[in-house]
């Protein structure tokens, strides 16, 4: 909690503040609008060509049991503000695994990597030089700052799940489903936008990353009203509502900075009751709510575009962060792509997973 010198004494300013964190939640999500199922639409998508490979789509680091006993305890504060003890745990179990897998396979994600507890920023770096569906500007400034922050605040130590649009890379660290796929709504939401290196910047402005986040959400609770079951949906909404939470009450501190620190944890309180009572809501109702087809028919895109190679000198004329797509169809994309979205499995044997999550056999590769 922040502290000012004009404040008024601290046994009313708390209690006034509470109130209006709440109000300033309830009218952000008015309706609970920003989280109602809300699949992302997509006619058509913008995807890098150069970042295909033939190296597993979902990569497991290596066990570190030292570096992640630092990282669980160095992730106490975010498994409290969450209220999850899987939060930041550096420990990837199979169940949230499959389900990031599947989610990427269905939604046709296929240039995106994943990386499960794993640090990598050789590979990360070289992703950043070859993600051509943003524009080289961007990469070069922002992108190259985003990946330097990552290398040398590693996320196998800080945690932190993310999803980096400037290497088109899922980072996950909690072995919380709802986490993964709440980074894959943004790996789908990213996907469709062709001015990706713009979108990716206004996120750091105050107040926007509202609207992104609820795009990503919104995708993720349609994505279980259709495939997850109604104890993984009630789970989604106890993680999904509170860190909600903690983005309304950074948007309102911005405005209201003498009280920013009453005003965030007042919005993420108010967002763990929400979800809580929403979660209550979703155990009552065990059948799935929509199919899959339904939750799939807005993300049909007819054409891919990827960023073509062409001539120097008519790059700076065209678009700065798609650089002169070409189409492909669906079909002839997935056929070129050599490899599928659900990358390989560990050496372990995979435990009976829910049946919201079960998927074909893969497998992971192990790295550091």
């Amino acid at each position: 909690m922040r502290h000012s010198a004009n404040q008024a004494p601290s046994d009313v300013i708390p209690l006034n503040w509470l109130w209006i964190s709440l109000v300033l939640w309830l009218c952000a999500s008015a309706g609970c609008a920003p989280l109602a199922s809300r699949p992302i639409a997509a006619q058509r998508i913008y995807e890098p060509t150069r970042t295909l490979d033939q190296e597993p789509q979902i990569q497991r680091g290596k066990k570190r049991p030292v570096i992640d006993a630092v990282g669980w305890v160095v992730g106490i504060p975010s498994k409290i503000l969450l209220w999850d003890r899987r939060v930041d745990n550096h420990r990837i179990g199979q169940a949230t695994e499959q389900s990031i897998a599947q989610y990427v396979d269905r939604n046709g994600l296929s240039t995106v990597r994943v990386r499960l507890n794993q640090y990598d920023p050789i590979e990360d770096w070289k992703r950043l030089v070859r993600n051509d569906s943003v524009g080289a500007p961007w990469r070069l400034t922002i992108g190259a700052l985003s990946v330097l922050g990552e290398t040398v605040i590693p996320g196998r130590l800080f945690g932190g799940d993310h999803y980096n649009p400037y290497t088109d890379t899922i980072h996950i660290y909690s072995d919380v489903p709802a986490i993964g796929l709440h980074e894959g709504g943004h790996a789908k939401d990213f996907a469709r936008r062709k001015w990706k290196g713009t979108y990716a910047f206004v996120y750091g402005l105050p107040v926007v990353p509202l609207y992104h986040e609820s795009v990503a959400t919104g995708d993720v609770v349609a994505y279980l009203d259709s495939y997850g079951s109604a104890q993984e949906r009630a789970e989604a909404s106890r993680i999904l509502y509170p860190a909600y939470g903690t983005y309304v009450g950074s948007a309102a501190g911005t405005f209201f900075p003498a009280a920013s620190g009453p005003i965030y944890y007042g919005s993420l309180i108010t967002g763990h009751l929400a979800g809580w009572y929403r979660a209550g809501q979703q155990l009552r109702q065990t059948n799935h709510l929509v199919s899959g087809q339904d939750y799939l028919a807005l993300w049909q895109p007819a054409s891919r575009l990827t960023a073509a190679t062409q001539d120097h000198s008519n790059q700076a004329t065209q678009d700065q962060v798609t650089d002169g797509p070409t189409i492909h169809s669906t079909a002839s994309h997935a056929a070129s792509v050599g490899h599928t979205a659900v990358s390989t499995t560990d050496t372990k044997q995979s435990p009976v997973i829910p049946s919201a999550v079960q998927t074909e056999s893969a497998q992971v590769a192990v790295q550091p």
